[in-house]
């Protein structure tokens, strides 16, 4: 169970709520919110605000994920879990566009806020409402294309949080734009213990599915009661009709992005679901939050930072070469064991978190591990692509994603189940997203051979410490204290292969300067 969005935020997406990529957030605008503060000034408040922003996302989402463990194991089934699941999958691709994405602005734009607030307001109000009223009427086609009829009550009651979500939006926006994550903290942590607490009670009493929609309803009304005491005044309705359509060029290009990019990302539980039916696609979502937890919290913290380094260097090529090998080696050599854990030991793991019932579950797992750390990369890639303009490029990128998965999908869903599918990710992703990603960075200034010299040691630690682990497992058994034997030699024995004479700075090789203005476009 994941929090829904109440504001557009520094960090990257949630689970159940789209987080717009950081350099999204800036495109088209010039100076940020602050800029006239002196420097040391501003960096203290940005070094603050990203602390207490790491802590939030650490806490919510070990909770998140703890709750899910519980209700997985205890109360929920896997059909139950497919209905909350179709539920969420449309709350999520809603969110993305629900306020037209001129929210933002109170997070971007230069001057008092209070000017133009009011008409962000109504038009978030408005544009949430009617796609509500849309989604209200069309619920039960929706969730009988997706595969799950009796899913159209839960989604009608989950998707309120798309009212809820229009209305708090500019006041959680004021809040990010001041840099105040504290407050963000503390409304997030109300949030985050009402829903899971209504959650839970409802679940024990056997509610099912629409445990999660109540939960999340009510956690959000805590959310915009809180946004509003800690943004006062910022609830006010108006209307220009000036700042309206400077608004609209402003918001809808960046909603159409985050439509594409959750497209990607939902793709695979629209089909499986309409395909394959509310059981596998309950199976399949424990396998993608499993295989997902690990690998947000680490993509997260890494884009707090990497944006603004990448930005600072966008005009230098040589630095943005030696900044972008370094961050990768970094994030890679951080992530590959982690990945080759869970995907060598899927089978145990699934079986000691969710319990017996879930197991089948792993046999997607392992994919999803692969499709994690290439999703790692991109988002690295995709930040630096940013930084140096070529956000024409990178539009293009998530359209060939979306496009040439869907097929993919298609017809691993028909002809098999959720391995299929996992695997048909992977193929896309390693078969045409990454080479495209090599190549728009290669125009970009970064060659291939960096990211490969910048891979090469984490993924040969990854590759030893694949066979020691499935040998051992193979030899010692499913036990608990076997397993956690294993997973511990596995760590020992990537160390060996990573840590000699690795200082996560790769020798970058030398690349011959372009001259590259940072505005210009891909």
């Amino acid at each position: 169970m994941d929090g829904v969005r109440t504001a557009p935020p520094l960090s990257p997406e949630d689970t159940l709520a789209l987080r717009l990529p950081p350099g999204l957030q800036g495109s088209g605008l010039a100076e940020p919110p602050g800029s006239g503060l002196p420097h040391d000034r501003l960096a203290g408040k940005v070094s603050r605000a990203a602390r207490w922003s790491l802590v939030n996302t650490l806490v919510m989402r070990l909770g998140n994920f703890a709750t899910g463990i519980v209700l997985a194991r205890f109360v929920l089934d896997p059909a139950a879990w497919g209905v909350y699941a179709v539920a969420q999958t449309v709350l999520m691709v809603l969110l993305s566009a629900n306020e037209l994405g001129v929210t933002l602005a109170i997070v971007r734009w230069d001057g008092d806020v209070r000017r133009f607030a009011p008409t962000v307001l109504t038009l978030s109000t408005a544009s949430s409402c009617t796609l509500y009223a849309a989604v209200f009427c069309a619920a039960p086609s929706i969730a009988g294309l997706l595969g799950s009829p009796s899913a159209a009550a839960v989604l009608r009651v989950m998707c309120l949080c798309l009212v809820i979500d229009g209305l708090s939006l500019v006041p959680a926006g004021v809040i990010t734009r001041e840099f105040a994550q504290h407050k963000r903290l503390a409304i997030d942590a109300v949030n985050f213990l009402l829903a899971t607490g209504i959650t839970l009670a409802l679940a024990f009493r056997g509610w099912g599915a629409m445990s999660f929609a109540v939960g999340a309803v009510c956690g959000n009304l805590s959310a915009l009661v809180g946004c509003a005491l800690a943004a006062r005044g910022m609830l006010r309705f108006g209307w220009d009709r000036e700042q309206a359509g400077a608004l609209l060029r402003f918001g809808l290009p960046l909603a159409g992005a985050s439509l594409l990019a959750l497209g990607v990302v939902n793709l695979d539980a629209m089909i499986v679901g309409a395909t394959l039916g509310p059981v596998a696609l309950g199976l399949y979502m424990i396998a993608f939050n499993m295989a997902g937890w690990p690998v947000r919290i680490i993509s997260e913290a890494s884009r707090r930072v990497s944006f603004a380094g990448f930005s600072r260097v966008a005009d230098s090529p040589r630095d943005l070469v030696r900044g972008f090998a370094r961050a990768l080696k970094l994030l890679v050599t951080v992530t590959v064991p982690i990945c080759v854990l869970l995907a060598a030991l899927a089978g145990p793991a699934v079986r000691l978190l969710y319990g017996e019932k879930w197991v089948p579950a792993a046999q997607a797992l392992p994919w999803l591990m692969a499709l994690g750390l290439t999703r790692i990369g991109s988002e690295l890639a995709y930040d630096c692509l940013v930084a140096v303009g070529k956000r024409r490029s990178l539009m293009a990128l998530q359209g060939l994603w979306l496009v040439t998965l869907l097929p993919v999908l298609l017809i691993a869903a028909r002809s098999g189940d959720i391995r299929e599918v996992a695997m048909g990710h992977v193929v896309v992703a390693g078969g045409v997203v990454v080479p495209a990603f090599l190549f728009v960075l290669h125009r970009a200034g970064i060659p291939a051979r960096v990211v490969a010299v910048a891979c090469a040691r984490a993924f040969f630690g990854g590759a030893m410490t694949a066979w020691v682990v499935i040998l051992l497992h193979r030899r010692m058994g499913d036990g608990t204290a076997e397993v956690v034997m294993t997973a511990a030699i596995g760590v020992i024995s990537y160390g060996l292969c990573t840590v000699p004479g690795s200082d996560l700075l790769p020798r970058t090789p030398k690349v011959k300067p372009r001259p590259r203005h940072r505005k210009a476009r891909g």
